[in-house]
């Protein structure tokens, strides 16, 4: 399992979906509860969400290759987490 990093806004509702959709995501496949997920609100961790290239958010990045940027389906969502599970 490769760990994910995924920056987004409280208030933003691509973020909200995506969320949502990790969540199902998770419940569809158990191997993707297991990946570990940090989730950084980039108004609230800037310091952290500044050290990283990225515009829109949700954002995507597995051992520090972004995988994603902007809104999201949730096709993209299991494509994130199926790519952090190869080993």
């Amino acid at each position: 399992m490769k760990p994910v990093r995924m920056f987004m806004f409280e208030s933003c509702p691509h973020c909200q979906r995506a969320l949502s959709w990790m969540e199902e995501c998770k419940k569809e496949n158990p191997d993707y509860a297991a990946i570990p997920i940090e989730i950084i609100d980039e108004k609230r961790q800037p310091n952290i969400a500044d050290q990283y290239d990225y515009y829109y958010v949700p954002c995507y990045f597995i051992n520090e290759n972004k995988v994603h940027e902007g809104a999201a389906s949730k096709e993209i969502i299991r494509k994130v987490l199926s790519t952090a599970c190869e080993l």
